[in-house]
């Protein structure tokens, strides 16, 4: 018989592995599963690749005999439904799994309690909530793409000491150094979609793809430019390599009809949104982002796009680098534009904030509390 302490230390365990799943699982949420006997893990596993077996079947699959009357900890409520692959909750049944400790109920409309009805009612001893809090911060996109059918927004921007995204003439390459931007690499490649407004693209002519250190595994994410007039240049890197990457071009009413076929020509999926405002067509890009299933999305800027998302409330993790230079000057961007808050009590605060020196910069990361 373990400890409660002993018991949480196997879920922490079941939270690390689920963390191998980032980026890679998507749609689906990170999920890790530790199986214990006599006080001894005797078998691990993680939901590795999105249609790939599921937590509790790799951690099953590992333990074989020895999961009979073993204890199964486990970060989020079995699935009881056939989707890409079977059930889990019969799995465990048919391993023998006497106890399942879960940290949280999975709100996914097929599951939402049932699993761990199927279990109990065949006899298995069924607990909930420990480690639920970690639980719930580690699958915060998952929970959220659940719950109002958007996906989690991540704002990233380099500037400088001063508060300055690019100089008074809208250079910006490269604030930070290259370290700085290995992390970014690495944000990249674990998000569904990247988005920027039409006058950073315009300006750095990004190509907006992963390209990380090593042999790192790389979503490969849709780029989004937000592009009301439709007037991304044709010569631009992210049109010219529109077949070989998945572009999309949110346009406005007033847009062109020969540009966005010049668009759509190029190989860009073009989005015409109706509304007049800016930040009623945002909302709906991001409610269209959501049916498609896309988990998290990272933007990179502009101020304007940023902005609009935070009068919007919709940034829900930042990551900001501070390089030690000064621009100065009236006339050069800062990172965050739009409307702003008037009160201090009504600004976006960050909570688990992590500050770290990369290289020559300092590097600023957390999630807003909303």
């Amino acid at each position: 018989m373990t400890t409660p302490s002993g018991e949480l230390s196997f879920m922490h365990r079941a939270l690390e592995l689920a963390r191998g799943g980032q980026g890679l699982v998507e749609p689906n949420p990170l999920v890790g599963c530790v199986i214990v006997r006599d006080g001894q893990v005797v078998a691990e596993g993680w939901h590795a690749q999105f249609g790939g077996p599921h937590a509790e079947i790799e951690a099953l699959r590992a333990a074989g005999e020895a999961a009979r009357g073993a204890t199964m900890f486990v970060t989020l409520e079995p699935c009881c439904h056939h989707g890409k692959t079977p059930p889990c909750t019969e799995a465990i049944l048919a391993a023998g799994v006497s106890r399942v400790v879960v940290a949280m109920r999975d709100p996914f409309p097929q599951v939402a309690g049932s699993g761990l009805k199927a279990l109990a009612a065949r006899g298995v001893e069924v607990e909930l909530g420990l480690g639920e809090d970690q639980a719930r911060q580690l699958n915060a996109p998952y929970l959220k793409l659940i719950q109002t059918g958007r996906p989690w927004v991540i704002a990233k921007w380099a500037m400088t000491l001063d508060g300055k995204i690019a100089t008074r003439g809208g250079y910006s390459r490269w604030i930070s150094g290259e370290s700085a931007r290995q992390i970014v690499h690495h944000l990249r490649g674990r998000v569904d979609a990247i988005m920027v407004g039409r006058r950073t693209a315009e300006l750095d002519d990004p190509l907006l793809t992963a390209r990380p250190e090593g042999d790192a595994p790389a979503r490969v994410a849709t780029r989004i430019v937000i592009d009301s007039q439709a007037r991304l240049a044709s010569f631009s890197q992210l049109v010219r390599t529109a077949r070989q990457v998945p572009t999309i071009i949110a346009a406005g009413p007033d847009a062109e009809e020969q540009e966005l076929r010049r668009l759509a020509d190029a190989g860009c999926e073009v989005l015409p949104f109706v509304p007049p405002s800016h930040a009623e067509r945002l909302l709906q890009l991001l409610d269209e982002l959501g049916r498609r299933r896309m988990t998290n999305v990272l933007v990179e800027g502009g101020g304007q796009l940023l902005g609009s998302l935070l009068d919007a409330r919709q940034i829900d993790e930042v990551h900001a680098f501070i390089a030690p230079q000064l621009f100065g000057g009236h006339e050069a961007p800062g990172p965050v534009g739009g409307a702003g808050v008037e009160q201090i009590a009504d600004s976006l605060k960050l909570t688990g904030v992590h500050i770290n020196a990369i290289g020559t910069d300092l590097y600023v990361s957390g999630r807003v509390a909303h």
